[in-house]
């Protein structure tokens, strides 16, 4: 008899060695190398293959290549649709994560029912539950439908199976860390059989056509649990992000193969489980305090979707050597370098100061466009001097002090003009161009003392 040979892989990365290592080298994580069995030739062989979707095996022009316009498949979640770039594309395979509990089976289950009474065949594998807790979830949610059915089942080859007799239009696998192929000898959510399993799965996708959603875990860090190869395999990966403690989801496409990957869905989880939001503005201004300084409204785009959110800051003297800098929602070496230009250009001795800025409502923004508004709500705080609560500040700061064009300004000001606000201070160089709404003020600056004496008055 053969001796079975052993690896040693890496459970973040996939790194593989002969022997073991307490830091990954392809990764730099330490103790994340397991022993696993490796497996031969003729048990690997044909685990990566996905079938050809066309008979031609000759290379062909790209100008002579006919299209077709597949229609997608659409739900009642409006939201839903717009990440995923209008709809569900047969034949994708989507990977979401997210923090335990945040509520991804409960989208999925919610997304399966309405498909369900379009008319279309959903599969529902969960590996996690029975299908009598499936079904105690279900009529919690109101989830009916003779057109969903539930399957508890690890072995993917029955999974395979299940699939090919039944022929849905959507399959959900709940989780892809709970399959395992009985031809890989490690065990379940190894590097080794999350791999194989989402090769398999997006043969049975790719050339059946069938819509499959894949629920991934997610480690400490925030990112999904195994190897970054499972991100690179699929189509579209979703994260659904949100506080644990708050009610309000948002779902952030971060790759997408058939649509934008800045769009955002932003949903509230209810008792009876997730509903859209559609003017996430308004919520996340409703609280809003009108006689506070350092706190500015700020239009940020998220993908096509203008959003105003509150950026808040707290500037107070350090009792420490070196003072705080703390951010909740923006990048904290964003916060470092805006401080650093308010010192150098407008005056502001913030070297002693500890700050602490954050943005209502549990949003990340990213986007260079906020960077007026998080200079506004830093030099607010420190004179405690309130800025006017009906303006909206859109710009970004460059390091000599100079406030420089942002995209999309005639989306962001028709926003801020249909939630009532009276004045926009925006970058002198969006100015012209476009029609300003009625009802509203433009002022056009050029550098950030500038910006102070409008939205300050000094």
């Amino acid at each position: 008899m053969a001796k079975r040979k052993t690896k040693f892989s890496c459970q973040t990365c996939g790194y593989e060695s002969a022997k073991w290592m307490g830091k990954c080298p392809g990764c730099n994580a330490w103790n994340t190398m397991v022993e696993e069995i490796e497996q031969t030739k003729s048990a690997r062989k044909g685990s990566f293959y996905v079938a050809p979707t066309s008979t031609s095996t000759k290379p062909t022009a790209i100008t002579k290549i006919e299209t077709t316009n597949e229609p997608r498949m659409y739900t009642d979640f409006v939201e839903f649709n717009r990440v995923l770039g209008g709809g569900i594309v047969k034949g994708s395979l989507v990977l979401i994560g997210g923090d335990p509990g945040i509520g991804k089976s409960t989208l999925l289950l919610q997304v399966s029912s309405k498909l369900a009474h379009s008319e279309h065949k959903v599969l529902y594998i969960s590996g996690e539950e029975s299908i009598k807790q499936t079904k105690l979830r279900a009529d919690r949610l109101e989830v009916n439908g003779e057109n969903v059915f539930v399957l508890a089942e690890t072995d993917l080859e029955y999974i395979s199976k299940a699939i090919e007799e039944m022929e849905p239009s959507f399959v959900v696998i709940d989780s892809i860390q709970t399959i395992f192929h009985p031809e890989v000898t490690s065990a379940p959510g190894s590097v080794s059989q999350v791999r194989e399993c989402t090769a398999e799965l997006m043969k049975i996708a790719k050339t059946k056509g069938i819509a499959t959603f894949i629920v991934g875990h997610v480690t400490k860090e925030g990112s999904i649990a195994g190897p970054r190869l499972l991100e690179h395999m699929v189509d579209t990966v979703l994260y659904f992000e949100g506080e644990r403690h708050h009610t309000y989801r948002i779902l952030r496409a971060v790759k997408n193969r058939f649509g934008s990957t800045n769009e955002i869905g932003i949903f509230e989880m209810k008792e009876l489980g997730l509903t859209e939001v559609q003017n996430p503005s308004e919520i996340f201004l409703e609280e809003r305090s009108k006689g506070a300084a350092g706190s500015t409204v700020v239009a940020s785009m998220e993908g096509t979707r203008p959003v105003l959110v509150e950026i808040q800051a707290l500037i107070s003297p350090t009792s420490f050597g070196n003072p705080r800098r703390m951010a909740t929602g923006i990048d904290h070496n964003r916060v470092s370098l805006l401080m650093a230009v308010l010192e150098k250009r407008v005056g502001l001795l913030l070297q002693n100061q500890d700050a602490y800025l954050k943005v209502a409502g549990g949003v990340k923004l990213d986007e260079p466009a906020i960077d007026l508004a998080v200079a506004v709500s830093i030099a607010s705080s420190f004179r405690d001097q309130l800025s006017n609560p009906t303006d909206v500040v859109i710009g970004e700061v460059g390091l000599t002090g100079e406030v420089r064009r942002v995209s999309r300004i005639e989306q962001r000001v028709q926003e801020a003009a249909k939630l009532g606000f009276k004045r926009v201070i925006l970058p002198e160089k969006n100015l012209g161009g476009w029609s300003v709404p009625a009802g509203i003020e433009v002022i056009g600056v050029s550098s950030v003392n500038e910006t102070l004496q409008h939205a300050l008055g000094g």
